[in-house]
């Protein structure tokens, strides 16, 4: 721990007055961030899905934007005293003080942290100039519950859900009331007579603010009966012909894909972010903290609670972290920790002759991700700068590894390694590996899964440049998600061909491509060649997919992209993507 000298009166006077400006600039964020959110119900009214889009992505933006803003006004304010330790932990004090009563509290620290670690470049954690509580749980001392609104059931279950779905505001007209309450009536009564429980209704309870997420609107709650909680959420879209209800979904895994890691962030105006995360926990009790605010548009502070999560369950194990299983990457060096679902990504210092890209073009290709419709089908990647770790939780390959193929960003320090730069995302298990040991249904199951998931990408503007199954993974859930983004585009930038046919016998027999192949052209007719299925996954590839081996569907794809086409892949049902535009 670094020892400060104590400011002297003049400090104090000038950090009391910078800590006001600090909060005053988190409040000036957070005011902005629930005026982007509260545009969501005029959206769905008006059905303006790309306003939504931009509105989701200037949200995103909003933080570093705000954050970049205060420290270049604190640097013109402190100037010379800018490197100030002591001035900056009588700043942190003064700050301390400032935000002691407001609501969700934590938010406002993580927003200092970053501001002081711009100024000092802070390797690791650095107890003197910003927040620490790595023991801290951050759901512990939340004293009120989020507001909800409560039905009691009177002894109808269609009475019930029509006083839920008449609490739903909107200018839009219902398409059908009565059918829209009838739906969710028989979902929930043929689900709970599975679970012997329709007889114990006693009451609904929902979150005042509906939840918002691209082109839905969700109600999201529970029921509450003598044996227990059912989670309860309410899909709502607005259709041509007005508003009905899409979807009823009662399953915590159902939920848990809906909330899931690799979807876009909710617009939901909450007063106190954390009393949802802590209603949302007893409705998914696995889900991670730092997932459930990070799916909530609290994306740094999921970056924070999840820090936490990790050195937290590290101070409680001794295993080493290991590189992670699947195939050696070209352009990331990927490791784990055995007992935890996290997978660490760092960017190697030079790349093979086949990967034409530089290390500023992984960054964009990441930065893209982050900010763009993940449809369920890409990893939420989050970002993290110079972290420190003992050196001994290191196993020497995986040592050597890093010290040789990473060396531009990890350096030892003592007994510590530092680590400047690397992506964390949750584990999965690469496909190809999955694929190997499954029995032949479930691996017929994810292949299913790996061609819908290429679909869910293209149906977003994505083509995934790599499709070789060692880049997908699948979820606890069976799904199959990508994550190797070096070689990701937008479908409309690429350049979609048929396969010439051969003009003679050597051009069938080469082993070069004979034709003209320019750096953005894409085969689809050439997919299934290195893909390695044996003559059963092929078949059950081609029976459900064969139309993405053709270029014509890309083509349309595309084509539908290009006239403005909003189409959404759904988070649940078979069928998930649809064109919203014409819902």
């Amino acid at each position: 721990m670094t020892t400060t000298a104590s400011p002297s009166p003049v400090d104090h006077v000038l950090a009391q007055a910078c800590a006001m400006d600090v909060a005053d600039a988190f409040d000036a964020y957070n005011s902005e961030f629930r005026a982007i959110t509260r545009r969501a119900p005029q959206r769905f009214d008006a059905r303006e899905w790309l306003a939504s889009q931009k509105d989701a992505v200037e949200r995103i933006e909003l933080y570093e934007r705000c954050v970049d803003r205060s420290v270049a006004e604190l640097r013109l304010k402190l100037g010379e005293a800018a490197p100030s330790r002591g001035l900056w932990s009588a700043l942190k004090e003064h700050f301390t003080t400032l935000i002691a009563r407001r609501p969700d509290v934590e938010f406002s620290k993580t927003f200092f942290n970053s501001i002081t670690r711009s100024f000092f470049g802070t390797v690791g954690v650095d107890e003197d100039i910003e927040f620490v509580a790595l023991d801290l749980d951050p759901l512990a001392g939340i004293s009120g519950q989020v507001g909800t609104n409560n039905y009691v059931n009177r002894g109808s279950v269609e009475l019930l859900f029509e006083e839920v779905l008449a609490d739903f505001r909107t200018r839009a007209t219902w398409r059908n009331f009565e059918a829209s309450v009838m739906h969710v009536a028989r979902e929930v009564e043929a689900f709970l007579d599975f679970k012997g429980e329709r007889r114990a209704i006693r009451e609904v309870e929902i979150i005042r603010p509906v939840f918002w997420q691209m082109t839905r609107a969700y109600l999201v709650g529970r029921i509450v009966s003598r044996d227990g909680i059912t989670p309860l959420v309410i899909s709502l879209k607005n259709s041509d012909h007005g508003v009905l209800v899409d979807a009823v979904l009662l399953k915590e895994s159902d939920v848990s894909i809906l909330f899931s890691f690799t979807r876009s962030y909710f617009h939901v105006d909450l007063d106190r972010v954390g009393e949802a995360v802590l209603f949302l926990k007893q409705l998914m009790p696995r889900k991670a903290t730092s997932e459930l605010f990070t799916v909530l548009g609290r994306a740094r502070q999921g970056k924070t609670e999840r820090f936490r999560e990790l050195f937290r369950h590290m101070g409680q194990t001794d295993d080493q972290f290991t590189l992670a299983a699947g195939e050696r990457g070209l352009v990331m060096v990927c490791f784990t920790l055995p007992s935890y679902d996290l997978v660490f990504k760092l960017i190697r210092n030079k790349f093979p002759y086949q990967k034409n890209i530089l290390r500023g073009d992984v960054l964009k290709k990441y930065e893209f991700v982050f900010k763009h419709d993940r449809a369920g089908r890409l990893v939420d990647a989050q970002e993290f700068k110079r972290l420190r770790f003992p050196r001994h939780r290191f196993d020497e390959a995986l040592l050597k590894e890093l010290l040789t193929e990473t060396s531009n960003t990890v350096h030892e320090d003592g007994d510590d390694l530092i680590i400047d730069h690397c992506y964390i995302e949750r584990r999965m298990t690469p496909l190809n590996l999955f694929v190997r040991s499954a029995t032949p249904e479930q691996a017929a199951d994810a292949v299913i899964e790996y061609g819908q998931c290429i679909r869910d990408l293209a149906a977003t503007n994505i083509f995934a440049g790599d499709l070789l199954l060692k880049n997908f993974g699948v979820t606890r859930h069976g799904r199959v998600i990508f994550y190797d983004y070096d070689e990701l585009c937008l479908t409309t930038e690429c350049r979609f061909r048929d396969q010439p046919a051969a003009q003679s016998h050597e051009d069938e027999m080469s082993a070069d491509t004979w034709y003209y192949v320019a750096d953005n052209d894409v085969f689809p007719e050439t997919f299934l060649g290195f893909l390695g299925f044996d003559a059963h996954l092929k078949e059950v590839f081609l029976r459900h997919h064969a139309e993405i081996l053709t270029a014509q569907w890309w083509r349309d794809m595309q084509a539908r992209h290009q006239q403005g086409e909003v189409l959404e892949v759904l988070p649940y049902g078979p069928h998930r993507v649809r064109v919203a535009s014409s819902l």
